[in-house]
């Protein structure tokens, strides 16, 4: 993964993930994403600047929804690239997330 931060916006802690979310970036997204649902913050993960995921990335975004549902807070994704939701169609996974376009879609929190 070539970068990642987090940011607040809108009530949300957005996870932003960029470039490719593989077996050696991916514990760093997963970090990031239980660690916002774990300080008690709904969380949207931004994958608009995803180029690659995996199933270890998309086992890091499972992860974060079962342990958001598990406490009650709100958890999609947002900005979706056409790779990652690729992945995620091939996983059968589109529909299990929430998905939103951009933050701005989301509803108020």
């Amino acid at each position: 993964m070539t970068h990642a931060e987090v940011n607040l916006d809108r009530g949300y802690a957005v996870v932003a993930l960029q470039g490719e979310i593989d077996l050696y970036s991916s514990p760093q997204a997963r970090e990031l994403i239980l660690g916002c649902l774990e300080e008690g913050r709904p969380t949207l993960v931004d994958l608009s600047a995803v180029s690659y995921i995996d199933s270890s990335g998309v086992a890091s975004l499972v992860e974060g929804l079962q342990k958001a549902r598990a406490g009650g807070l709100a958890f999609a994704l947002v900005g979706v690239s056409e790779a990652a939701m690729k992945v995620l169609q091939l996983a059968r996974l589109d529909t299990v997330f929430d998905v939103y376009s951009g933050i701005d879609a989301c509803p108020a929190v």
